[in-house]
C-alpha cells in the first residue's frame, strides 16, 4: 500500500496515483476486496481521486477494452442515504462492462454485487461545460431503460468516503440498457414509473424524478464535472443518468427486469 498520508505537493503524486489505481485494478482482477484507502492512510483530494480513476481506466484500455461511456452515481436522495454520501460523482464505462439485454451474468467473479433502476442516454453530439437541458436533449439520439451492477472494490461496501468511491472508478462494474427509443420527445423524462423485479417480484419501486430531479439534470451535471478536469462529453457516449433507488444485492440464479414507462423492458439473467 502506498504510505503517504497526502498526494497533494508531492513531486511523485503521478507515480503515486498509478499505483493506488493498481492497488485496485489488482483487487477488482483477484476478486479481493481491500480496505478503503481513508482507512489506510490515503487521504486523496477530490481531483486526485479522479486522477487515479482515470489511470485505473487507462491500464483497462491497455487490456484492450475501450471507453463507451460513463455513467452518474449518487443522484438519488435514496441511494445518498443508503451509502452515506452526499452528492453526485462520476465513473467511467467500458465495452467489457455492457451486457446486452436479454443475456446473462456471471458474478462469480465480483465481490459484492448490487444492481439499480436507471436511465441511459446515447449522445451523438459533442457537450461541454455549461449546458442546457435543451442543449442536453438535442444532443441526444436515444433513450433506454437501463440497470447498473455495480461492484464495490473494498470491504464493507457502505463505508466509505467520496474520494474512496471516486478512486474505485464510482463502483462501476456492468450495466445493462435496453432498447434505444429514438422517439422521445414526446415523453416526460422527469415523471416515468421505473419498477425493478426479481423473479417475477417487484423489489425497488420509484420515478424518474428521484435522478436528479430529472434525468437530463444528470448530463448537465456530468458535463460541469467533466469540465472541471478539462474534458467533454464526447458523441457516441452512452451516459447512465443514476440510480432512481438504493441498490438491491445480486444472488445466482435470480433473473431481474426493469419497467419503466415508455420505454421497452430491459433484463438480465444471473448465473
Amino acid at each position: 500500500m502506498v504510505e503517504q498520508k497526502s498526494l497533494s505537493n508531492n513531486s511523485d503524486a503521478v507515480i503515486s496515483e498509478i499505483n493506488v489505481a493498481r492497488i485496485l485494478y489488482q483487487a477488482r482482477v483477484q476478486q479481493a476486496a481491500i480496505k478503503q484507502l481513508s482507512k489506510n492512510g490515503i487521504a486523496l483530494s477530490r481531483s486526485e481521486a479522479y486522477a487515479v480513476q482515470e489511470a485505473g481506466i487507462t491500464m483497462r484500455v491497455k487490456d484492450n477494452e475501450r471507453l463507451v461511456g460513463l455513467k452518474m452515481g449518487l443522484t438519488s436522495e435514496g441511494k445518498r442515504k443508503q451509502m452515506n454520501l452526499d452528492s453526485p460523482l462520476y465513473g467511467e464505462l467500458t465495452d467489457k462492462m455492457q451486457i446486452d439485454n436479454n443475456s446473462n451474468l456471471d458474478i462469480s467473479k465480483l465481490i459484492h454485487p448490487k444492481i439499480e433502476p436507471e436511465i441511459a442516454f446515447l449522445i451523438s453530439k459533442p457537450l461541454a461545460g455549461n449546458v442546457t437541458q435543451q442543449q442536453v436533449l438535442e444532443a441526444c439520439s436515444g433513450v433506454s431503460a437501463c440497470m447498473e451492477i455495480l461492484d464495490s472494490r473494498y470491504e464493507q461496501f457502505k463505508y466509505f468516503s467520496m474520494e474512496d468511491v471516486i478512486a474505485d472508478n464510482s463502483s462501476s462494474s456492468h450495466f445493462v440498457a435496453g432498447p434505444w427509443i429514438s422517439d422521445f420527445k414526446h415523453i416526460d423524462l422527469k415523471n416515468l414509473n421505473m419498477k425493478m423485479a426479481i423473479d417475477g417480484q417487484i423489489v425497488q419501486k420509484g420515478q424518474s424524478s428521484e435522478i436528479s430531479g430529472d434525468p437530463v439534470n444528470s448530463v448537465i451535471e456530468l458535463c460541469r464535472l467533466l469540465a472541471e478536469r478539462g474534458r467533454i462529453l464526447e458523441a457516441g457516449m452512452i451516459v447512465l443518468a443514476g440510480a432512481a433507488t438504493a441498490a438491491v444485492e445480486l444472488k445466482s440464479k435470480q433473473k431481474i427486469t426493469l419497467q419503466v414507462d415508455s420505454l421497452p423492458i430491459v433484463q438480465i439473467s444471473i448465473l
